[in-house]
């Protein structure tokens, strides 16, 4: 498929169908991952793919921090208990981590090289029929999800990406033509 449709039709997947996504698929999707462009060749990427128990335990961080903002604390179990349930429930969740780096100009290269090989999983994901869901906040930082996913002391989850066989396909959001947010400097 050409890059232009892949763009087009890259959506942020909400629901998945049960089918699993193979190891074949995940391993395809990591492969494209790791071709982003890295300055000083530093490859600080790291990828970590959560099976069922890991994905309940990022779920059950994330369900505790959203449960914190109810005042009830029947309603607060609930939700922390169905985020757990709902990320268990994910045909594949990666963790996409990076080696920190003391030096602040690395760090920024670093990071920008890992989100673009997040953009190359997700355009990959859709050629392979497969939707995404990038995923990224504070909660990457929370000890609780930062142990589920299994990242180092000396790395940072920049992103997680959820996988799996689009449930639905939903139309993309309006965006700005180009254009309109370009400047020609002579």
């Amino acid at each position: 498929m050409p890059l232009l449709d892949l763009l087009q039709r890259r959506r942020s997947i909400k629901r998945f169908t049960d089918r699993p996504v193979s190891r074949a698929e995940i391993e395809t999707l990591l492969d494209a991952a790791v071709l982003a462009p890295n300055h000083r060749l530093t490859e600080p990427w790291r990828y970590y793919v959560l099976g069922p128990d890991a994905r309940e335990a990022y779920g059950l961080a994330v369900g505790i921090r959203k449960a914190r903002k109810i005042e009830d604390p029947e309603a607060s179990r609930t939700m922390r208990d169905r985020v757990a349930t709902e990320h268990r429930a994910l045909p594949c969740m990666i963790a996409i981590a990076l080696v920190k780096s003391d030096n602040p100009e690395i760090a920024e290269e670093d990071y920008a090289s890992a989100m673009m090989g997040v953009q190359n999983l997700t355009l990959a994901a859709v050629e392979l029929g497969l939707g995404t869901a990038i995923r990224t906040g504070a909660v990457m930082g929370d000890p609780a999800a930062r142990t589920a996913a299994g990242v180092g002391e000396n790395e940072r989850i920049v992103a997680i990406v959820n996988v799996g066989e689009p449930a639905e396909a939903p139309a993309g959001p309006k965006k700005r033509l180009a254009g309109e947010l370009t400047k020609w400097i002579q």
